[in-house]
């Protein structure tokens, strides 16, 4: 149909629009073009998908997130060895998918990985690669026995301890396992760095919400956080703070920095720690708690919140934000309500529409998974993904396009 008055007015500077039926999005002022090198496909579709609202043709402006400061991208950490390439890949693909700001990836890997992880990532649209940079390093400990922090726990895992240490020029950080999902933007958990007081420099979710059947507060030998300890499955880091702090302990009085500190607490407890790393973190913690930032069970959701009956409150009101399939759950059938939400973001092509093409079969795939306790509260496995569709489509299309244009 003819454009209308207001679908010609003129708009704010740096604002990109899509027209459903009119073609282009608008430029960006001088100054803010990045020119694309080549052609990629094009879909025909409707602007409400994340796909289609920041498409644009070869030859057109990038969108602002080409021209975003590099202090102002998210810093995201993973650590994947042996078979965990697809698992990882899908994650960082649930973080391009949803998020807004440009991200850094610090992925660090076997070098027998590092090529493929190249290939595959090199491999999305351009509409994707232009929202990240990654990076990846070699599996390095820089305290005590390579071979020790390479067995403990599983393989690789205990390099989230010395990310301070290696990622000496980063200020702060998101550090994720391999099996995390993001359910919405990952500038959300991103803004929690905001609530720190004074004193803390690492965010964590509880380990369990009902500390008398949790595992730690059962059948740990050694010191927890709290009254039912921390998962370090989701972990937020303010780098710098805690290069510069020193930790309370129980081997000297005087404190310690962190890369002098985790080797000596490794010797002294490693024949009381079940889960590695992560057991490290809570003896950190337990002598250091006003460092710990505790957020809420929504942004480290596993199924342990709702295998033996619905306990993650925050999640129930807002929904899952970010998902930990722990337990191997992706890859098997105890928890098909995990299996459905890995398997739609892995399948989704990357050109589709988010609604018609994710959205809308994981509403048909929960039908199958309501015998289980997870699959009988599918609402809160997609009300985040449905507030992110519809900021999107609100954002893009109504506020920009106009609403006497969506007839």
């Amino acid at each position: 149909r003819p454009p209308t008055a207001s679908s010609t007015a003129p708009r704010p500077a740096g604002s990109q629009i899509w027209v459903p039926d009119r073609g282009q999005p608008q430029a960006l002022p001088p100054g803010r073009q990045v020119t694309d090198p080549g052609p990629r496909p094009r879909t025909a579709c409707l602007g409400i998908a994340l796909t289609c609202i920041l498409s644009r043709r070869p030859g057109e402006p990038r969108s602002f997130h080409a021209v975003l400061p590099p202090k102002l991208w998210i810093h995201l950490a993973v650590v994947a060895c042996g078979n965990r390439l697809e698992e990882t890949l899908v994650m960082l693909k649930s973080a391009v998918l949803f998020s807004h700001r440009k991200m850094h990836f610090h992925i660090f890997t076997e070098e027998s990985l590092k090529p493929e992880f190249d290939k595959q990532l090199q491999q999305w649209p351009d509409l994707y690669t232009e929202k990240f940079v990654h990076r990846i390093y070699p599996i390095t400990f820089s305290a005590g026995n390579p071979q020790e922090w390479r067995k403990l726990f599983k393989p690789c895992a205990a390099q989230r301890l010395f990310l301070p240490v290696i990622l000496k020029d980063v200020d702060s950080l998101l550090y994720v396992d391999t099996d995390v999902l993001f359910l919405r933007p990952v500038d959300d958990i991103w803004k929690l760095l905001r609530q720190f007081n004074s004193t803390q420099l690492a965010a964590m979710a509880p380990e369990h919400e009902i500390p008398k059947i949790g595992w730690y507060s059962r059948f740990a030998q050694h010191p927890f956080y709290g009254s039912a300890g921390v998962n370090s499955g989701v972990m937020l880091m303010n780098l710098t703070r805690i290069r510069s702090a020193r930790f309370k302990n129980s081997m000297i009085p005087t404190g310690l920095a962190w890369d002098d500190m985790l080797y000596p607490l490794y010797q002294k407890y490693k024949n009381a720690i079940t889960w590695g790393d992560q057991d490290l973190l809570n003896i950190i913690f337990y002598f250091n708690p006003e460092r710990l930032y505790v957020f809420p069970c929504h942004w480290n959701y596993r199924p342990d919140h709702c295998m033996y009956g619905s306990n993650c409150k925050r999640a129930e009101l807002e929904g899952v934000s970010v998902l930990h399939g722990n337990r191997g759950v992706y890859h098997d059938d105890k928890q098909p309500t995990f299996k459905a939400l890995y398997e739609a973001i892995r399948d989704f092509p990357f050109q589709d529409n988010l609604f018609q093409s994710m959205y809308y079969p994981l509403q048909l795939k929960f039908l199958e998974t309501v015998h289980t306790l997870c699959g009988r509260i599918p609402q809160v496995f997609l009300k985040q993904i449905e507030k992110t569709m519809k900021r999107a489509y609100e954002k893009h299309v109504i506020m920009h396009v106009g609403p006497n244009q969506m007839r």
